[in-house]
């Protein structure tokens, strides 16, 4: 059977980009269980509580991301929906998060969990909160840009002729 080849989507986290501000993002390995990774081809994840941390012996790890049980499971090859696990960065990589963990208000954020090649990767990043106004700001100024979008393609749309 050929190698899988590509980036294939498993999940998403829309809210963490409206609820903070992206700072550096990464690219990490995740140690999963068998029937993990079937219910991730699935395509059956979610990230929406997640985060991630690293411990005093130098680990990352990813906590409260659920991948749900797999369906066609044994019960002995179950895996536990929310377990935390592992995340497979370069020692470089977590001395750098953790220094950048160390100031106040920063967080480690997963934004979406994927294949890539045949491996499934988590793309991590360290964020900061956005306050109320910093939201509604970010929407208006969406907005206004999809207005101005809307109003130069009429225009143009009636210029033509």
């Amino acid at each position: 059977m050929p190698r899988e080849t590509g980036r294939r989507l498993i999940a998403q986290n829309k809210k963490a980009r409206h609820d903070y501000h992206i700072g550096d993002v990464y690219e990490a390995g995740l140690v999963l269980t068998g029937t993990e990774v079937k219910t991730l081809r699935e395509g059956r994840a979610t990230l929406l509580d997640a985060y991630g941390s690293i411990d005093d012996n130098g680990e990352a790890w990813l906590i409260n991301a659920n991948i749900p049980e797999y369906a066609f499971g044994t019960w002995r090859g179950s895996h536990s929906a929310r377990r935390t696990r592992k995340l497979l960065l370069h020692h470089k990589e977590i001395a750098k998060l953790s220094r950048e963990l160390g100031t106040a208000g920063t967080t480690l954020v997963p934004l979406s969990i994927y294949f890539k090649d045949g491996y499934a990767k988590v793309e991590i990043a360290v964020a900061t909160g956005k306050k109320d106004w910093d939201k509604r700001r970010t929407i208006a100024e969406r907005d206004a840009k999809r207005e101005a979008e809307r109003a130069l393609r009429n225009r143009n749309r009636y210029n033509r002729g």
